[in-house]
């Protein structure tokens, strides 16, 4: 073979090789890109953003304290049942994300005897009302914290558990959040996700408050999360347990 022509040879396969390891790049890197969309128009409970086809819910303020606290909770969600199936160790640290007036973070902590669990909100006026009722009730293995937007101010790997009741679909920032919630887990530790089912029309809640499990799932997996289990033994609301990779 000629050198010329040969030359040609190793010079198209290079350009080949190239292309094809800066193809392979640019798909991962818009695999992981963080990507929202931006509606002007939009549904009134809604932020006019757009995570994964899905509009984000507007957060339910502190002057809604008094919902989470009401007396029938427990017969309409059964939140107990939800704390029954965590398989918690006495030892644990669980993060309770966006936790509003602690109202689970107070039926776990007496579960956790040498753990403690972080109430996590980003409303400071939820975690005074938290701080009240630890006085209210002397618990003392309930940690406050503060977070913002896109962080949940917890250290790298330091929670065995981390729950959200109700409280996922409001995330503004949720792949953001979500990402720092996973660098926060313990190897092997485990994401819960309670959303009301919004396979189901006759659920009174409001559109955006409501979640299918398939849009749940695309959304944990699109962070590394992986889903283990769905238990369905809440009357209106799913219960989804993710992992956290090796």
């Amino acid at each position: 073979m000629p050198k010329q022509k040969l030359l040609h040879l190793i010079l198209a396969s290079l350009l080949i090789v190239t292309c094809c390891l800066f193809n392979t790049d640019t798909a991962v890197a818009s695999a992981t890109a963080i990507t929202y969309k931006q509606r002007t128009i939009h549904s009134l409970d809604g932020i006019g953003k757009y995570y994964m086809g899905r509009e984000i819910a507007k957060v339910m303020g502190h002057t809604g304290a008094g919902w989470l606290e009401r007396a029938s909770r427990e017969a309409e969600e059964k939140p107990s049942r939800i704390v029954s199936v965590l398989n918690l160790k006495p030892n644990d640290v669980v993060a309770d994300i966006g936790a509003g007036t602690g109202y689970l973070s107070f039926i776990i902590a007496p579960l956790l005897p040498k753990g403690k669990v972080l109430a996590v909100d980003i409303q400071p006026e939820m975690l005074d009302i938290i701080k009240f009722f630890q006085q209210e009730k002397n618990i003392i293995n309930i940690e406050p914290v503060l977070a913002t937007l896109t962080n949940p101010n917890l250290p790298s790997a330091s929670v065995d558990l981390a729950l959200m009741v109700d409280a996922y679909h409001e995330l503004e920032y949720p792949q953001e959040v979500m990402k720092k919630i996973v660098n926060a887990l313990k190897p092997g530790g485990r994401v819960v996700l309670v959303e009301y089912r919004a396979e189901n029309p006759f659920i009174m809640i409001k559109r955006l408050h409501k979640m299918t499990q398939k849009q749940v799932r695309k959304e944990m997996q699109a962070i590394g999360l992986v889903w283990r289990e769905t238990k369905n033994l809440l009357p209106q609301q799913h219960l989804m347990i993710f992992e956290k990779q090796a």
